[in-house]
């Protein structure tokens, strides 16, 4: 069944991270109509999850949730949130009126929370109530949550979600809700956006550890990755201070292990990430902050430190104790003393062997990979690593292959926050000056 409920909108910037979020709002403050359609039940994409921002280490919270109460009180920005991009291609109405410049028609599916956002207060009261713990995956499923919850503190927009598949439907929610908001009869709907012009931010995802048959397959305790470690060092994390995860002990020995999936073909990441050294370095200065006197060793292959200030901020790790092997990690087991520590076995990049070391927590800088893949939804094209290929890098690095479409951020490849947001609005500018050029044309 063809969804008959359209939308029209200048723009269609689909992910609502901090590329998505930047992009929507360099254009809506330019007066275009700027739809946001995102995956999550919030906006604020792997952002909004993070401690600190390198070099500054600023707090991340700090300069996402401005943005994400900018874009979602702004009068030109409308905001679709836990929906799925089912389709994107050219609507043809640009050559059926002799135009040149067809537009846009997403097709989207805005799945069900179980819960009326025109009647929902955010009281959350049906959250106090609910009797069913769940893994929380926004604290990297390191602590629980309610089967029905609102994802976090500062989530935009302030509406539970049911997590249905574990709801045990006692009916507490629904008889604690003083707005009658719950319904269990919520069924997904469709509807079309049509516009001018649209922007692809899509995005990262970390590759699974659990592919990684060298690192454990996720099998080991005390081996996380690194977002999971971004959530122990927030002020809003699992436990409010660094803990290992298997039984609550200060770590007194912290591994990372750098090119994690990365700069190998056997994991199919042959590309380097860009961004886990200096991420990695930020989490072991905040890590000597709150654990004065652990050990905490950096192995790696190269330190690239890139950008302004990066190479400063690297002098700065290794003054403050910071300890970097230049080594190739093979492979890591459990401790032999059975204490819940890893052993990681790598080798020495002098030349001088092979070698091995226990450590009280591990944590793996895995490999960048895109997180959405076009494949039947949108004909842009992917190049080689997967991600969206940038038509003209050097000039300008947000145009596709498709008229009228555009990508910024991780979408087109890995790079940090900096880079990331002046992508953004260099996609803004773009998508405007194609807009302007359509009117012309009209």
């Amino acid at each position: 069944m063809v969804p008959t409920n359209t939308k029209n909108f200048d723009t269609l910037v689909v992910g609502g991270g901090i590329a998505g979020l930047q992009t929507a709002l360099d254009l809506g403050d330019q007066g275009y109509k700027v739809a946001v359609v995102e995956k999550d039940a919030s906006i604020g994409g792997k952002m909004i999850r993070l401690s600190k921002v390198f070099p500054t280490l600023d707090c991340a919270s700090c300069i996402t949730t401005p943005k994400m109460s900018a874009v979602a009180h702004h009068e030109n920005i409308t905001l679709f949130t836990y929906c799925d991009l089912n389709s994107l291609d050219h609507d043809g109405s640009g050559e059926d009126s002799g135009n040149k410049t067809p537009g846009i028609k997403a097709l989207i599916t805005q799945n069900p929370r179980y819960v009326d956002p025109i009647k929902c207060i955010g009281c959350r009261q049906c959250e106090y109530v609910c009797p069913v713990h769940v893994p929380d995956m926004e604290q990297g499923g390191l602590s629980a949550t309610k089967a029905i919850c609102i994802p976090f503190s500062n989530a935009i927009p302030q509406l539970p979600m049911m997590d249905i598949e574990n709801c045990m439907l006692c009916g507490q929610c629904e008889k604690a809700c003083p707005t009658n908001a719950i319904d269990y009869f919520q069924k997904p709907e469709k509807f079309i956006i049509t516009a001018k012009t649209a922007v692809i931010t899509t995005g990262f995802d970390l590759l699974p550890v659990k592919d990684n048959v060298q690192y454990g397959n996720a099998k080991i305790p005390n081996v996380i990755d690194s977002l999971q470690m971004e959530r122990l060092l927030a002020p809003h994390g699992p436990y409010n201070r660094v803990l290992r995860p298997s039984d609550g002990m200060e770590p007194d020995s912290i591994a990372y292990v750098q090119c994690a999936g990365s700069r190998d073909k056997s994991t199919g990441v042959s590309y380097c990430s860009r961004v886990c050294c200096m991420y990695a370095i930020k989490q072991a200065m905040l890590l000597s902050g709150s654990l004065p006197l652990a050990d905490i060793t950096i192995y790696y292959m190269d330190i690239r430190a890139f950008g302004k200030g990066y190479e400063q901020f690297y002098q700065n790790a290794k003054a403050m104790g910071i300890e970097f092997v230049k080594a190739k990690v093979a492979r890591i087991d459990k401790g032999e003393n059975g204490s819940g520590s890893a052993q990681v076995r790598y080798e020495l990049q002098d030349g001088s062997g092979i070698a091995a070391r226990d450590h009280d927590l591990v944590i793996l800088s895995m490999g960048m990979i895109p997180a959405w893949n076009p494949g039947a939804i949108c004909p842009v094209s992917k190049d080689s690593d997967e991600f969206i290929t940038s038509i003209k890098p050097k000039i300008s690095p947000v145009l596709t292959d498709m008229e009228g479409v555009f990508v910024a951020g991780a979408a087109a490849g890995p790079k940090d926050i900096v880079d990331t947001i002046t992508e953004s609005g260099c996609a803004a500018m773009e998508a405007a000056k194609f807009m302007s050029k359509r009117l012309v044309e009209n």
